[in-house]
């Protein structure tokens, strides 16, 4: 596996679990008040910014030789 795949692939992982574990922090007890906080919106934001960043990362590697 090479390294630019590598990267790609754990960017997709880190910004989904960051994603998910923002949206469901309340439900988990791990929230710090009750609504959607300012922690939980950075959170979600920057989930979908490493998901982004992750597809565009591997798009960019299946790009044929030239």
């Amino acid at each position: 596996m090479s390294g630019k795949k590598t990267i790609s692939i754990a960017l997709l992982v880190v910004g989904v679990i960051l994603l998910i574990g923002s949206l469901t922090a309340d439900s988990m007890g791990i929230g710090g008040s009750p609504g959607f906080g300012y922690k939980q919106i950075i959170g979600a934001v920057a989930g979908v910014i490493g998901i982004i960043a992750g597809f565009v990362s591997r798009s960019k590697s299946k790009e044929p030789a030239k």
